[in-house]
């Protein structure tokens, strides 16, 4: 039977491979890979270095173009539900192609497969309509939320205390209730400025070579964030970042 590997790659840097990681790129026959465009071909970039440093010499490799999305929609869940289909429609096409009985076929996921990623999703989502048949293996990698923590050296939870990840579109309905300390991904609202009285640890394409950091009192350094977030973004053509949210009076600190 096909086995497909959802292979965690870590956030950005090619040392956060882990072995086993490594060991599943060393023993796959095809490469899954969903082209996003231009501006984010350096992330094509890392998963095809790994794939020449770790992989066998008869690995082939198997590219499909990522569909596109609304990315500010009214409906949010309807409209990423929609985008995972048609994805996974390009993904179930690209296996049934290219990947032969027996063969191992491998997509790897940025961060980590288990954290704000459609990979797992989507393969169950073309497990159920039954049309092809496959088993498939999840390898975690380091995130970036790990790989923000261990850039500002900091905890991300605080003795006897939870922390919470959620999203910039859920901050910016309010504080989470009952945690004092709040990991926050996919903001592009900056939803961050609301909360002046809380301390930031934020980072954009942590681990890369074009890595930035910074940290502070939101009151003092969110308009700094703001800007550096920006003219990154117009620069890249893309961002991706991550922020802790920290109350500085909370017990434990």
């Amino acid at each position: 039977m096909r086995k497909i590997c959802v292979v965690g790659i870590g956030a950005g840097d090619p040392d956060h491979l882990t072995l086993q990681a490594a060991k599943a790129i060393g023993r796959t026959h095809v490469f899954f890979l969903l082209d996003k465009g231009e501006a984010k071909a350096s992330l094509i970039e890392l998963r095809e270095g790994l794939i020449r440093h770790y992989g066998h010499p008869h690995k082939r490799i198997v590219e499909g173009r990522d569909p596109d999305r609304d990315r500010t929609p009214a409906d949010y869940t309807g409209t990423v539900a929609d985008w995972r289909h048609r994805r996974s429609l390009v993904l179930e096409e690209l296996i049934t192609e290219h990947l032969k009985d027996d063969e191992i076929g491998s997509i790897l996921v940025w961060g980590d497969p288990s954290l704000y990623d459609s990979t797992i999703a989507i393969l169950e989502e073309i497990l159920q309509r039954g049309a092809i048949e496959f088993e498939y293996e999840v390898i975690p990698g380091i995130s970036s939320v790990s790989a923000l923590a261990a850039k500002h050296r900091i905890g991300l939870n605080r003795v006897g205390r939870p922390v919470q990840i959620t999203t910039g579109r859920r901050l910016a309905e309010g504080w989470p209730e009952g945690v004092d300390d709040v990991v926050v991904m996919l903001d592009a609202q900056q939803a961050f400025t609301a909360h002046p009285d809380a301390d930031i640890y934020w980072g954009a394409y942590v681990s890369t070579s074009d890595e930035l950091l910074d940290a502070g009192r939101v009151s003092e350094v969110a308009e700094r964030i703001v800007e550096t977030r920006t003219e990154a973004r117009e620069r890249h053509g893309w961002i991706m970042d991550t922020y802790l949210l920290r109350r500085p009076d909370a017990t434990g600190r």
